[in-house]
């Protein structure tokens, strides 16, 4: 087998000479690439190495962003000052980084007012489209229309 790894000579070895090479260092022989011709072993600490897979590991997590969707809810009737007020909360929502998912629900036969649904949240979209971009556009599911706009840059105060 092939020996690599600190304080060893870069060599094809018998087994028993490896493993007699990992012991006088008093570290382990690890198989690194066991398909390779001839198999790749490497003189380290084993305990030592994992513990710094598992930091890594762990350290990737902790970059990895999670996101958030908040929910805001309009009805087919929303009036103007209603729809401001909303329409401020998403604002602050994407400039912290999250997903908006603006819905209206519609309740009873206010079903028959698809048209005003699907204009109100257009004109949600709208207005959120210097901070916003649009992932999905109205859509009808059940009672609810809705739409979904992202952060177009993130930052984070």
């Amino acid at each position: 087998m092939r020996l690599v790894g600190e304080n060893v000579d870069v060599d094809v070895y018998p087994t028993e000479k490896a493993l007699e090479i990992a012991r006088s260092q008093g570290l382990d022989l690890v198989e690194i690439s066991p398909k390779a011709d001839p198999p790749v072993c490497k003189v380290i600490d084993y305990s030592k190495f994992k513990y710094e897979q598992k930091k890594k590991q762990k350290e990737i997590k902790a970059k990895a962003q999670k996101t958030v969707v908040k929910e805001i809810r309009f009805g087919p009737n929303t009036d103007d000052h209603d729809f401001n007020f909303k329409l401020n909360h998403a604002i602050k929502f994407l400039k912290e980084g999250a997903k908006v998912k603006a819905y209206v629900h519609f309740v009873g036969r206010t079903i028959v007012f698809k048209e005003r649904g699907e204009i109100l949240l257009l004109k949600f979209a709208q207005a959120l489209e210097e901070i916003g971009k649009v992932e999905l556009l109205p859509k009808l599911e059940g009672k609810r229309m809705s739409i979904i706009v992202a952060p177009k840059s993130v930052s984070k105060k």
